[in-house]
């Protein structure tokens, strides 16, 4: 095994990948926070020249090997490239979502206690009108653009010269982002180099049939890229040598379809409430997803006429949907292939897309057991999920007691409920917090999902003395009770509906519907069915 068998070292990836003579291009749906004057078409020598460039300047900055680095702004792939930086500076980065609200984004940043905080005007801005300013909380405050109070721009840092990347030990804290958030303040998830490089990066960066990057491809993402999910992405993407690396910063068709068209995938990998965005696109003739052999979903459920939707759209003789299953603080746990015949079959009440494959081969265990009494269920019977796998997050930041009553010896629990087949199968029922006395919130929202084309979400709400609540997101904030009742006729007993539209549903910076923060919006009462002791 050489040394550059699969990517390891976070802060010298990119000197790593111009070592090894790395030919993709890289192109984005907008220039760079970090290094507008770059434009939109990069390739990884300039990349590696950037992320050097920018340790230079947080080091000038006084960044210190062991400091923590916030890292806070508009969405784009440079929360990877000031993750590199840091990391070679020996520092912890630390990604939070501009998405998060005020609040919440103080309270992380006091729970992390940087050396420097990385932001924007905007993003500070915000915060400050909210009587939240988390930059009171960072020795030192630095903007990727223009000018704020007690603020320095980074480009008037005038750094010097980076030095040599700093090479953690593999079970030291490399680098720390949140978890969603859906029902409260996110968690700090903190990675190694042992879990998010070896285990997870190491894993994806192998020429695997059908998932692993092939030298023709066109690489595209678009999600939160403060998600933990885009260093793994990075890493693998780029270890492998596409043709092309796409990114996407925005779910706006505005600036999403130009891009597309400009550069049509062939690997796409979108968080779900964006494909159901684009969704109504795919079904036109002419779209940029003909090209797609592989689409790639993560992060939340997906609906199945979506899946169906964009398998159709593309013009390859077999196009592969790959569900993966999983957690920031576990990485994948299972994943399955869906295609079209599997999505073609009858649309019952037991929707396909909540079975979530088997664990990875040699790499997850999982089991589902009691929530009362914690013991191992028979094959088939719901209960909750525990996993074992050796990408586990190290901890939780400021919340060491939560992380550790969620573990038991090797066991992680993941706070979902869910069964195992005799063949290793799980399928997903719901969140425990969120599930209902019988069964889950979940396939019920499949089922409205599938059966009524012109509701683009359907959330339900469990309450503890009464039917579940649903409530349905349409295009114009209307819906026909004729047709609703008879999408529900055979379903378990709901509440009216409560309708709205898509951008009135609260999100995490993922998509996420926040279920906690419509509860409170709606008026009902904070109890549901779960005790959301895992959470």
């Amino acid at each position: 095994m050489t040394m550059f068998a699969k990517p390891i070292h976070l802060g010298s990836l990119f000197d790593d990948l111009e070592r090894r003579g790395g030919t993709t291009a890289v192109h984005l749906s907008r220039p760079l926070d970090l290094a507008p004057h770059l434009g939109t078409d990069l390739d990884v020598p300039r990349i590696a020249a950037l992320v050097r460039e920018t340790a230079g300047r947080l080091r000038a900055a006084g960044v210190r090997p062991g400091d923590r680095v916030v890292i806070a702004k508009r969405n784009h792939w440079d929360y990877v490239l000031l993750n590199c930086a840091a990391a070679r500076l020996g520092a912890v980065p630390a990604s939070l979502a501009a998405h998060l609200e005020p609040e919440a984004l103080r309270l992380l940043t006091k729970r992390l206690a940087p050396a420097l905080m990385v932001t924007d005007a905007e993003v500070l801005a915000r915060a400050r009108a909210a009587g939240h300013d988390p930059s009171v909380h960072a020795r030192r405050t630095v903007t990727v653009d223009g000018p704020a109070e007690d603020a320095t721009p980074l480009p008037e840092i005038h750094g010097t010269d980076a030095p040599p990347p700093y090479r953690p030990p593999l079970d030291a804290p490399l680098a720390v982002m949140h978890t969603s958030g859906t029902t409260g303040v996110p968690k700090l998830v903190v990675h190694t180099t042992r879990t998010i490089m070896r285990r997870l990066a190491g894993f994806e960066s192998h020429r695997w049939p059908v998932l692993g990057s092939r030298p023709d491809d066109t690489v595209t993402a678009s999600y939160s890229f403060a998600h933990g999910r885009a260093l793994a992405w990075t890493a693998s993407v780029l270890w492998l040598f596409p043709r092309a690396l796409s990114v996407i910063t925005s779910p706006d068709w505005e600036e999403a379809g130009a891009h597309l068209f400009r550069h049509p995938p062939t690997t796409l990998e979108v968080q779900p409430a964006t494909f159901v965005r684009w969704q109504s696109h795919a079904e036109r003739t002419d779209h940029p997803f003909d090209r797609v052999r592989l689409f790639v979903s993560t992060f939340d459920a997906m609906h199945p006429p979506t899946v169906r939707t964009f398998l159709n759209a593309s013009r390859r003789r077999a196009p592969v949907w790959m569900q993966g299953w999983g957690q920031s603080e576990t990485g994948p746990l299972t994943f399955r292939f869906l295609t079209r015949r599997a999505l073609a079959r009858a649309r019952g009440p037991e929707p396909t897309t909540r079975d979530l494959g088997r664990p990875i081969p040699g790499r997850t265990r999982l089991r589902a057991v009691d929530p009362r009494t914690m013991r191992p269920l028979p094959q088939g019977e719901a209960g909750l999920l525990f996993c074992r796998t050796e990408a586990l997050c190290s901890g939780y930041v400021g919340e060491e007691g939560r992380w550790r009553s969620k573990l038991v010896g090797e066991w992680w629990n993941t706070g979902d409920i869910g069964s195992i087949s005799a063949t290793g199968a799980v399928r997903l029922v719901d969140r425990e917090v969120d599930a209902l006395r019988n069964g889950g919130c979940l396939e019920i929202e499949d089922v409205v999902d599938d059966r009524m084309p012109g509701v683009l979400e359907c959330v339900v709400l469990g309450v503890a003395d009464g039917p579940p609540v649903p409530v349905v997101a349409t295009g114009d904030g209307r819906l026909d009770l004729g047709e609703w009742k008879g999408a529900v006729a055979d379903l378990p007993d709901l509440a009216d509906p409560v309708v709205t539209t898509w951008d009135a549903l609260p999100r995490t910076a993922t998509g996420k519907v926040r279920r906690g923060v419509l509860r409170t919006t709606l008026g009902l009462a904070p109890d549901t069915c779960g005790s959301g002791r895992w959470t």
